[in-house]
C-alpha cells in the first residue's frame, strides 16, 4: 500500500453524557447525547470516508455513542474496543495509532477529551481554511470531531505531522 496516498485520522469525543451516581467509567450517554451521536454519524458518512477499524474506548458512553453513530455509516469498519483511550493523554493516544497495522488506511478513534482535543491540537502541523480556529474556539464538545490527513506508516505518527482538514460538532 502507497503511503504516497494520504492516511485519515478520526478523532470523535463521546456525545453528551449522563451524570448519575455510577463510576466515570460506566456513565451513559444522556438523551442529548442519543440524538447528537447518530448526528455525527451521518457528518462522519458525509465525509465519503471507509473507515478501516475504529479504536473505541470502553467507556459506556463512548460505546453507546460509536453504537449510534456507526448506523450511519454506509460501511461498518472492524471495531476494537481499547481500555487505553480511557481517560488517555494525547501521548498515550499516540501509542496507540503508532501500533496500528500499516494495512490500516483510514481509522475512527472514539474517545474522551481532554486527550481527544488535545490529540488533535498536537497532530495538526496545519490546517485547512479555518478548521482550526472552528475547533480550538468551540473547545471540542461532546460528539465533536475532528478529520485529520496524514502522509506515512502509523508509527510515524507524531506531533506536527497531520493536516487538519476538516472539524465538525453539534451546535449548541
Amino acid at each position: 500500500m502507497s503511503v504516497a496516498e494520504p492516511r485519515r485520522i478520526v478523532l470523535f469525543r463521546h456525545a453528551k453524557a449522563d451524570w448519575p451516581q455510577v463510576p466515570d467509567h460506566e456513565r451513559p450517554l444522556a438523551e442529548r447525547g442519543r440524538m447528537d451521536a447518530p448526528a455525527a454519524g451521518r457528518k462522519l458518512a458525509d465525509t465519503g470516508l471507509t473507515f478501516d477499524l475504529a479504536l473505541c474506548s470502553t467507556a459506556v458512553r463512548t460505546r453507546e455513542t460509536w453504537k449510534l453513530a456507526v448506523q450511519e455509516l454506509p460501511h461498518r469498519p472492524k471495531t476494537v474496543y481499547e481500555e487505553r483511550i480511557y481517560e488517555a493523554s494525547p501521548g498515550e493516544l499516540i501509542a496507540v495509532l503508532n501500533e496500528l497495522s500499516d494495512e490500516v488506511r483510514n481509522v475512527i478513534l472514539i474517545g474522551h477529551n481532554p486527550g481527544v482535543h488535545g490529540l488533535a491540537d498536537i497532530l495538526a502541523g496545519s490546517a485547512e481554511g479555518d478548521a482550526l480556529v472552528r475547533m480550538n474556539r468551540r473547545g471540542f464538545p461532546a460528539a465533536g470531531f475532528a478529520l485529520l490527513s496524514y502522509d506515512g506508516l502509523w508509527k510515524g505518527v507524531e506531533p506536527g505531522v497531520a493536516t487538519l482538514t476538516d472539524y465538525w460538532a453539534p451546535s449548541e
